[in-house]
């Protein structure tokens, strides 16, 4: 197994990171939008907003989205002071396909 496919399925196999991730698939309907600074598909949900759905510490979550984005799961953009997240869906569609070979 490369070791691109284990750092994606290291970071996969925390249930809360999965939840992360599938919060990030519809931001719509996950995270308040009123006051949101930018597009939540093409820039992001600000971590404050994770954090607070999530209910953990904003380090806890930050490392949580750290880890999303070293595998390449999520990307990071920076607005101001905000860091924004979203899902990579070209990433995440390649390790499904990945998956679904070597399964």
């Amino acid at each position: 197994m490369d070791a691109d496919l284990v750092t994606d399925l290291r970071a996969i196999a925390n249930p809360t990171r999965r939840q992360l991730l599938a919060w990030l698939r519809d931001p719509e309907r996950h995270f308040p939008l009123e006051d949101a600074i930018a597009d939540p598909h093409k820039v992001g949900v600000r971590v404050s907003h994770i954090q607070a759905k999530a209910g953990l510490a904003r380090s806890t979550v930050s490392a949580y989205l750290a880890d999303l984005q070293r595998a390449g799961l999520v990307r990071a953009t920076r607005i101001g002071k905000w860091t924004h997240y979203r899902r990579d869906e070209v990433r995440m569609a390649d390790l499904i396909t990945t998956l679904g070979h070597i399964l």
